[in-house]
């Protein structure tokens, strides 16, 4: 069947559409790209995405207004990407829509005598659904939250589909706002894959060029402004003691923990110990790479060092990051995920399509070894499409 795939990341910087065709392949799924594009967002949406992100904001209305807002322009790119794949949106069964993330707050607190994990995603599905005539999958993250998980990652199941190897160990490593990596021990399936999120990825450099330019950038754009300074090693240090490290996975974080809150301790310190802009961003950048590092060696198999790491996600297009993390891991080789055979930035959105053909067919999209989980689940919700008569 033919089923798109929709994700904004948390670097929020527009919407990514993949248009996948999908069917059964002797026990795992098979699929095939037919299409993948990537919408911006219009001008000053994604400061308003971050700003209602922003913890402190209390931004209630606006959050509901932006929910349809960003369902109306989900409903747009599935659209135009159905379009500019020739495929009538008559023949697309499924959408399998992430939204966007506002807040991931996986840590328990126990409130009234029960436990609360949460996530927000927004980007209303009933748009989607309403809008295309298209049944719409959603809201995956909440329903692993519920059963024990992080909610995050599930991309490992897609990466297992597409860079599995029968005989080389790799590694995905996907470079977005938040970074992320799946082991992928050689051989075939799903089997002793491992995943977590690993700290920042692009969150901090692009919060902190933001910042330090007034919002005249947004990004350090092939890593520019890293090249031009040098590692600081005092903040360095400052900043490999987050007691996110400290985690054993199963674990997961966003913005929350590498958002505007560590961004504000990083100009106080470097104002009091008269740090260089440029050095705060080649620190940050170096902070990224190290943070890679350490999990590879700490929370992978022995060996897993010298695997292939394919790199995917806006940083892999940063070279000064991509220098870094060659230096941190020099016995890996670095391959992108299009050298190893699909295209890096249709990823994300792909395994959001994947996730939707696995929760139409009543199929668990969840790996609890990864997210900790206590059981495999049916991930989403399903908004019936117009025509909607169950997916057989």
């Amino acid at each position: 069947m033919h089923v798109i795939g929709l994700m904004s990341g948390t670097s929020a910087d527009g919407i990514d559409a993949a248009l996948l065709e999908i069917g059964p392949n002797k026990g795992l799924p098979k699929l095939r790209l037919l299409h993948f594009a990537v919408f911006p967002f219009p001008r000053g949406l994604r400061e308003q995405i971050l700003r209602v992100a922003d913890a402190g904001s209390g931004a209630t209305a606006e959050i509901c207004h932006l929910n349809v807002l960003l369902g109306e322009l989900f409903a747009r790119a599935a659209v135009l990407v159905s379009r500019r794949a020739g495929v009538p949106l008559r023949d697309v069964a499924l959408i399998g829509s992430h939204g966007q993330t506002i807040a991931h707050l996986p840590n328990s607190t126990v409130e009234h005598r029960v436990s609360v994990r949460s996530t927000l995603q927004i980007g209303e599905p009933s748009v989607i659904a309403e809008r295309t005539g298209i049944t719409t999958v959603a809201d995956f993250r909440p329903r692993d939250l519920a059963a024990g998980g992080e909610g995050a990652p599930f991309t490992p199941y897609l990466h297992a589909l597409l860079f599995r190897h029968l005989r080389r160990d790799r590694i995905v490593l996907n470079l977005g706002g938040i970074a992320n990596l799946t082991f992928l021990p050689k051989g075939r399936g799903l089997r002793r894959v491992l995943a977590f999120d690993t700290g920042p990825g692009n969150v901090l450099i692009d919060g902190l060029v933001t910042r330090l330019t007034g919002g005249a950038m947004s990004a350090d754009l092939d890593g520019r402004i890293a090249r031009s300074g040098n590692v600081d090693r005092r903040l360095l240090r400052f900043l490999m003691a987050h007691p996110y490290l400290k985690r054993q996975p199963p674990k997961s974080t966003g913005r929350e923990a590498f958002g505007p809150l560590l961004i504000d301790a990083l100009l106080h310190r470097a104002a009091t110990q008269g740090i260089a802009e440029e050095d705060m961003i080649a620190t940050i950048t170096a902070f990224t790479a190290e943070t890679v590092a350490l999990h590879v060696q700490r929370d992978l198999p022995r060996g897993a060092a010298s695997a292939e790491l394919i790199t995917c996600g806006g940083g892999a297009n940063n070279p000064m990051l991509l220098t870094q993390l060659q230096e941190a891991l020099p016995e890996c080789r670095l391959v992108t995920a299009g050298e190893a055979g699909f295209p890096g930035r249709a990823i994300e959105a792909s395994a959001f399509a994947l996730l939707a053909y696995l929760t139409a067919n009543g199929l668990p999209g969840n790996l609890p070894c990864i997210t900790g989980a206590t059981h495999p689940a049916i991930l989403g919700k399903i908004v019936p499409g117009r025509t909607f008569q169950g997916i057989r």
